[in-house]
């Protein structure tokens, strides 16, 4: 799970118990060398999709009860068995890194929200298995926290995405705010570009605090473990705004005061 693309997931978080530590690195292994498999190095589509098949078939040994062909799978063998993990996560999280390989753009929010549906709500849903917390409700919530964290990450890195060739802000908001991919190209951040970010950015924000109720719910450290990335994702959205937009010349990023400002919010959330 590669760090840029999952800032959130927290592999080495103080608030994470010893006792899971090494349930959630063989997770995080797992998810960062099928990410990497799908974005990095040289390697041609096809030979990238491959490889993410050779990790499917290795889930399939998983399921079957053979046995792992590899380290890397052998300590995800023992993780799942040991709390009892469901498989279509795993299987969710490479479907979208395949995504990632073939598809560049998105039509609509909603083939955007689906990519999230796969690409961020399995490390939620695999947290809360890890905590024996996987209620309905609590599913629900973090699926809108998880999926509003990856829509913050596409708002905060539009220029970063456009270096690899990706756009997703869906189109149908560009062209509905008059914005175009010679726009984002040449950085343009006008009114338009302005507007559809401010639209962008309240979207990400009420889904996030959608599912902000989960974090009130989960007792002690893993609660306050939410109420954290929360209130980061929260700042990032504020960060957006100070800049106006402009994400191109100004990424924004979190400071040490922030850090201070997002304790503080996350003692407040009752």
């Amino acid at each position: 799970m590669a760090v840029d693309h999952y800032e959130n997931f927290p592999v080495a978080s103080i608030l994470l118990p010893a006792r899971l530590r090494p349930a959630v690195e063989a997770i995080y292994a797992f998810a960062r060398s099928a990410d990497d498999l799908a974005d990095e190095g040289d390697a041609t589509p096809a030979g990238r999709l491959a490889a993410l098949d050779d990790y499917r078939l290795a889930l399939d040994r998983i399921e079957h009860g053979r046995p792992a062909d590899s380290p890397l799978f052998t300590a995800l063998t023992q993780v799942i068995a040991q709390y009892r993990l469901p498989l279509q996560p795993f299987r969710d999280l490479l479907s979208a890194f395949s995504q990632d390989v073939v598809t560049t753009r998105y039509a609509d929010f909603t083939s955007l929200l689906d990519y999230c549906r796969r690409s961020a709500n399995p490390v939620g849903t695999l947290m809360l298995h890890l905590y024996d917390a996987a209620s309905p409700q609590n599913l629900r919530d973090s699926d809108a926290i998880c999926s509003a964290l990856q829509l913050i990450n596409f708002w905060q890195d539009v220029a970063i995405d456009w270096q690899k060739q990706r756009i997703y802000v869906p189109q149908q908001d560009m062209r509905r705010y008059g914005v175009s991919e010679t726009d984002i190209a040449a950085a343009t951040s006008d009114h338009s570009w302005q507007a559809l970010m401010r639209f962008e950015v309240e979207r990400a924000r009420i889904l996030i605090e959608s599912g902000a109720p989960l974090a009130r719910r989960l007792p002690g450290r893993i609660g306050w473990e939410l109420r954290l990335v929360i209130q980061g994702g929260l700042r990032i959205l504020e960060r957006i705004e100070m800049v106006d937009y402009d994400v191109f010349r100004r990424r924004p990023q979190l400071h040490a005061n922030d850090w201070l400002r997002m304790a503080w919010r996350a003692t407040q959330m009752q």
